[in-house]
């Protein structure tokens, strides 16, 4: 029966999402409901002591960095960057190799710190005009934009900023660039699979007779660059992106030589402190790393642009810090639901269930994945995982000899794979975006889904036959 309860709350919570609701209310009805069928006495003090206390504990740790990629990626869009830089691929890549060309563009969007979310929006339009121009099949296209912006650069590549390479960082004290040569190999498995999976669509398509669908006039790539003038260069556009990298890449290395492993705040310092505050400086080396990144990639996209984002700064980051909250809180939900899952009894049958598979990888992928796939939410379902069983996942990789660097991997890697089921916020995102149905675009988007999902395990094979780290 207890294991009956944790079911019921996590459909319910699944079912509440895939109908298109939010997860920000629904998360903690369903928790409460499940506490309430097995103790209800227990309901209030579950909702402040557990519930509230992980929802917060989630926000103070990871908002800065939903906030600062969401205005990072909010500038990238108003200075035109990311128009000049699908003009650039396009003119460079061809239109033959659409798919190429779009993939290949969320990928340096994501890789370069921008949001999920507005990488669909920035992309959109002049996918659509070089789709339509290639005559290939609109309803191709969500797939493509999930290759490139919801796989390999949002948790395989090491160091992306993405919050689903971040969040394992707390748990396992590793940073954003854990297991480097395995990340790199598991990026080409999913790219190179990925990419011949959409050819293969595309050509089966237009093999039929199949066209683009329907008439898209010029709401693309032309239509933009007459409303908005010259774009900027290219170098000058891809310049921000790469700063947030090498920024990201070289902060990991100089913040622990600043403060050490330790640093204390004390009234010596701050007269106004009635306690110390004492800091383990390894397990925030990763988001200090990320923020100050795009902070400074903020700050070189408003000095390079300052004329094309003048006029919308002020509105456009209202909305970029309305989306950052609503992200940050439909995850830190999810975070908090976990967390009182984690602690009924009939989480209990679960954990030690999967605590049957033996391998510790392969326990780490198939708990993550599952919990991702359940809430429709990659990081929301790491978080579950992670906030229920990163003490078993830790003591099973040390018992078998196993960096924890991998074991960041392959939770961040596993936390991707099942997440893209039709309930998941992004794919729905996607589909409105785009003007599509599931009926229409979901095949391909699934096809994006098993493969990076099986990305996971191959990752997981090669570091058994090489020992790769």
């Amino acid at each position: 029966m207890s294991f009956l309860i944790v079911l019921a709350a996590l459909v319910f919570l699944m079912l509440a999402a895939y109908r298109g609701y939010s997860v920000i209310l629904f998360a903690p009805v369903a928790a409460l409901g499940a506490v309430l069928l097995t103790d209800p006495g227990a309901v209030a003090p579950v909702f402040s002591g557990i519930f509230m206390d992980k929802m917060v504990g989630f926000i103070k740790l990871y908002f800065p960095v939903f906030l600062l990629g969401a205005v990072f990626g909010k500038l990238i869009e108003l200075s035109s960057f990311s128009e000049a830089i699908v003009v650039a691929a396009i003119k460079y890549i061809g239109r033959s190799r659409a798919n190429a060309v779009i993939v290949l563009v969320c990928a340096l969007l994501t890789y370069g710190g921008v949001s999920l979310f507005v990488v669909v929006f920035a992309v959109y339009p002049f996918a659509a005009e070089l789709y339509r121009q290639s005559n290939i099949p609109k309803r191709l296209m969500p797939g493509a934009i999930a290759l490139g912006a919801f796989s390999f650069t949002m948790d395989t590549l090491p160091g992306t900023p993405q919050i689903q390479n971040i969040i394992p960082t707390t748990f396992f004290k590793t940073t954003g660039w854990a297991a480097p040569s395995l990340g790199v190999i598991g990026s080409i498995v999913t790219l190179a699979a990925g990419l011949a999976f959409l050819e293969w669509r595309r050509r089966s398509a237009m093999a039929t007779g199949e066209g683009y669908g329907e008439d898209a006039g010029k709401s693309g790539v032309q239509a933009a660059g007459a409303a908005r003038g010259a774009l900027p260069h290219p170098l000058l556009s891809v310049a921000p992106l790469v700063l947030v990298g090498v920024a990201n890449f070289a902060l990991t290395k100089l913040i622990p030589g600043w403060y050490g492993e330790n640093y204390a705040l004390t009234a010596d310092a701050l007269p106004g402190l009635h306690a110390p505050v004492n800091l383990a400086i390894k397990s925030v080396i990763g988001i200090w790393a990320v923020e100050g990144a795009l902070l400074l990639g903020i700050l070189l996209t408003v000095a390079t642009a300052f004329g094309r984002i003048r006029d919308s700064f002020a509105e456009g980051t209202k909305a970029a810090v309305g989306g950052a909250l609503l992200a940050a809180m439909n995850t830190a939900s999810e975070y908090g639901f976990g967390g009182v899952i984690a602690a009924l009894p009939g989480f209990l049958s679960v954990s030690q269930a999967l605590r049957s598979v033996p391998d510790p990888l392969v326990n780490a992928a198939v708990s993550v994945t599952s919990l991702a796939g359940i809430t429709g939410s990659a990081s929301g379902g790491m978080s579950i995982a992670l906030a229920a069983m990163s003490d078993q996942f830790i003591k099973a990789a040390e018992a078998a000899h196993i960096p924890l660097e991998v074991m960041h991997r392959v939770v961040a890697m596993a936390s991707g794979g099942m997440d893209t089921l039709p309930h998941n916020g992004a794919v729905i995102t996607l589909l409105a975006v785009t003007g599509l149905t599931h009926r229409q675009s979901y095949r391909d988007i699934f096809g994006v889904t098993v493969i990076k999902t099986l990305a996971v395990f191959v990752v997981i094979a090669v570091y058994y036959l090489t020992g790769l780290v």
